[in-house]
């Protein structure tokens, strides 16, 4: 069973509540779940609609625009999704409607709401209405809506009333096959992982200010600061949050903020400060589409040059970027100890569509996963007379101490350049020394850190369809696709951005048709390949509008620009 239903309407019709209920739905009741986000940027009014992507035989990657069940709740939904709804599909709607080759269930959920005494349960009778279309049971369902309203008692049974009202109203039209729940997984977006990540991986101090996308990872956190132990700090703007981060982080505590890539802009200064001073320091951009405001709610991947080149001078940090929110648990992880065994800046990049999507998650093997230490334990702290906090090593790595650990010894830290103690500098030698010191770090990184990107597909290709981040899923069903048609595709996707890998691309590229998929207008991942191996990719298929790549749209632009 496999089927996409989309709700529609405008903001503050309770769209994000109907999608939450889905979603869980289906997911508790053992199926594969992939929902997705589309939204304007208003509190009221505008087309905003989600899809919710349901399987029982594999995992979903990514969304789909052929729509199975168009649940309208307003006519420009009609208007702008009709076309979209499959020839055996079906179109759920408020009231009297007769659409010519589109099946509708017509159901007056408004009035019934109404008769209940709240109007604003109509949306639960719908619910209930596609849940028997569909042929599921009710009982997850009531149990879904008495989580949800468990601390109002009265409209929580207005709404199972209104559940079963809908599901009283059609009759059941489809057989769901048996599935068992899956309890071993988790229904995850990606803020949510980057958040839970970044605590597992010891995180203390989260400060932000809130901006679209990005919000959602400092919601996260604060809603469960007091059982984590977590420090969250909502500051009065981008610039404060970083430098309280960086405070924290100084202090001996490990520290993250994060923004979207207009905040990031404002950070950059402060993001110099991390490098010069060695503050280890995880910041979380989860990108959007610029210049300035851009579209504060739509998806785009185009600050990565910006994010590699991002502060003034020479000095080493780490980009990184996550596929979805499995991933990005496990690389908000990874940032935390990279930061600090480096003492340098690690940028996260992720992007609206992940942010946003749920998706299933296996259980996070926890015991997997080991939290480093790298500060001067206070036995060692106790012996040293003389501390040099940027003492030159071979490998560019100082030793690392928090302010106190020593009795009459300070931990100094300083933005101006610096000697192996810490006071300003102005000499040249001492300038190439420092300089020379702190590059040596990415060195070390490179052998140890650094993760080749993650390859799909047989050995023997003719096509390599080639990204990073958010573009994996697309790229990975795309591919199933192709490989459906009798073709031969693998599927290369990046990780680690800066330092750039390549010992992976350069054994994949040899003898295939390269194509290299990305979510901006000019290709800057296939500029900073083409920068730094030599390697030319022979195609480029770019998306700058806004939108998430869908598989269909990846095999498609392939078969007509590709292969022709």
């Amino acid at each position: 069973m496999h089927f996409n239903l989309v709700i529609g309407g405008q903001a503050g019709q309770g769209l994000n509540t109907l999608n939450f209920i889905f979603s869980k739905v289906f997911f508790k009741s053992g199926f594969y779940v992939h929902t997705s986000k589309d939204y304007e940027s208003r509190i009221r009014g505008g087309h905003n609609f989600m899809r919710i992507r349901v399987s029982d035989e594999k995992k979903l990657l990514a969304p789909k625009v052929e729509e199975d069940i168009l649940l309208a709740l307003n006519e420009e939904t009609l208007e702008l999704h009709q076309d979209l709804v499959k020839d055996d599909g079906v179109i759920v709607f408020d009231g009297e409607l007769d659409i010519e080759g589109k099946e509708v269930i017509s159901i007056e959920a408004s009035k019934i709401a109404k008769d209940l005494s709240n109007g604003r349960v109509s949306n639960t009778v719908f619910v209930g209405v596609v849940l028997k279309f569909l042929g599921f049971d009710l009982k997850i369902a009531q149990e879904v809506l008495n989580q949800y309203f468990r601390r109002a008692e009265e409209i929580k049974e207005l709404n199972l009333e209104a559940l079963r009202k809908g599901y009283e109203l059609v009759e059941k039209r489809r057989d769901l096959p048996e599935v068992e729940a899956k309890g071993d997984q988790i229904l995850i977006n990606g803020n949510q992982a980057i958040g839970m990540g970044a605590v597992v991986g010891g995180v203390q101090f989260y400060s932000a200010y809130p901006m679209t996308p990005a919000t959602g990872v400092m919601n996260y956190i604060s809603k469960r600061q007091n059982d984590l132990n977590v420090v969250v700090e909502q500051a009065e703007d981008e610039i404060s949050a970083i430098m309280m981060a960086l405070g924290a982080s100084y202090s001996g505590i490990r520290a993250m903020t994060g923004s979207s890539g207009g905040g990031f802009s404002l950070m950059v200064e402060a993001l110099g400060f991390s490098g010069m001073a060695e503050i280890p320091l995880v910041i979380a951009n989860v990108q959007r589409p610029g210049p300035a405001t851009g579209l504060p709610t739509r998806t785009e991947q185009a600050d990565l040059l910006f994010a590699i080149n991002a502060s003034q001078g020479d000095f080493p940090l780490m980009v990184m970027s996550v596929k979805d929110a499995e991933d990005a648990f496990y690389q908000s992880f990874r940032a935390q100890n990279i930061a600090e065994k480096y003492q340098i800046p690690v940028i996260i990049l992720s992007d609206q569509f992940i942010a946003d999507s749920q998706i299933n998650v296996d259980e996070f093997d926890l015991d997997s996963l080991e939290n480093g230490n790298w500060y001067m334990s206070d036995e060692k702290a106790s012996g040293i007379t003389e501390y040099e906090r940027y003492k030159v090593t071979e490998d560019g790595v100082s030793p690392l101490a928090y302010p106190g650990q020593f009795e009459d010894e300070i931990v100094m830290v300083d933005s101006d350049e610096h000697n192996e103690k810490g006071n300003i500098i102005e000499d040249a030698e001492t300038r190439v020394m420092m300089v020379d010191k702190r590059d040596r770090k990415l060195d070390r990184l490179i052998l140890e850190d650094l993760q080749e990107p993650e390859y799909v597909g047989d050995d023997n290709v003719e096509y390599l369809l080639i990204g990073w981040g958010s573009t994996y899923g697309p790229m990975v069903e795309a591919r199933e696709m192709l490989e459906e048609d009798g073709q031969k595709v693998g599927v290369l996707s990046f990780n680690d951005l800066w330092p750039l890998p390549i010992e992976e691309l350069e054994d994949r590229v040899d003898e295939v048709e390269t194509i290299c998929i990305e979510n901006n207008s000019t290709a800057q991942f296939s500029r900073l390949v083409t920068g730094e191996t030599g390697i030319i990719f022979e195609h480029e298929i770019l998306k700058y509008d806004g939108r998430p790549f869908t598989a269909r749209e990846i095999y498609e632009a392939i078969k007509e620009e590709v292969m022709g």
